[in-house]
């Protein structure tokens, strides 16, 4: 089945003038990188630093509230971002998929007074702190409830949903996160950005051969 095409905005706000009151950030960190093999590939380094651990760093220097959900050997995945400034949620549910994570997130963000939610997944280390402001530039300009962005046309991570989307979100179900919500709604919307990062995610012990 062909996936449904988003337009591709362009936000008009300076992103200077971004107003990051009411947006939360979520680390999705909760599972067992079954493709990736034996070893955790969130606790794997590129440059010294763990993958999560840059994860997180991308929220935090685009200056949001920052939740890390955790569930997969938990201990040792919140360890490694002990020293930074963010909120550890446990996940006991991950081994039933993503969407668990997300409604974890949510309960946790809501009660921080969120009213958007940026997704970021921790195998995705070379995301730009720019990225997720436009991002979040483009929502406040009104561009949609629900939007990723994208690299020359092609959908990438972060997702930010607003809290038009809260309810789909936490009716979801299995291993999939929020991408049918986004594919579903009418108000949903791609953020062009120039940041191949947005698209490279590590799933496989090849794949961060590669990029180290």
């Amino acid at each position: 089945m062909t996936e449904r095409s988003l337009p591709v905005v362009e936000p008009l706000l300076p992103v200077d003038d971004v107003d990051l009151s009411g947006v939360v950030g979520v680390v999705l960190a909760a599972g067992t990188s079954s493709r990736f093999g034996e070893t955790n590939k969130l606790l794997t380094t590129v440059d010294g630093t763990t993958l999560v651990r840059r994860a997180t760093k991308t929220l935090l220097d685009a200056g949001l509230e920052v939740l890390v959900i955790v569930g997969h050997e938990a201990p040792t995945v919140s360890d490694a971002i002990d020293d930074l400034d963010v909120t550890i949620v446990e996940n006991p549910t991950y081994e039933q998929g993503q969407s668990t994570s997300v409604r974890w997130s949510l309960g946790a963000a809501t009660a921080r007074g969120a009213t958007a939610v940026v997704f970021l997944p921790g195998d995705m280390p070379f995301v730009e702190p720019s990225s997720v402001e436009r991002l979040i530039a483009a929502y406040l300009d009104g561009e949609g409830e629900a939007l990723a962005v994208a690299y020359e046309g092609n959908r990438g991570n972060p997702v930010l949903f607003g809290s038009a989307c809260f309810d789909a979100l936490r009716a979801v179900e299995g291993d999939i996160g929020g991408r049918s919500v986004l594919l579903d709604r009418d108000d949903s919307a791609l953020v062009a950005v120039d940041d191949p990062g947005v698209r490279t995610d590590i799933d496989t012990q090849d794949a961060l051969d590669a990029h180290r």
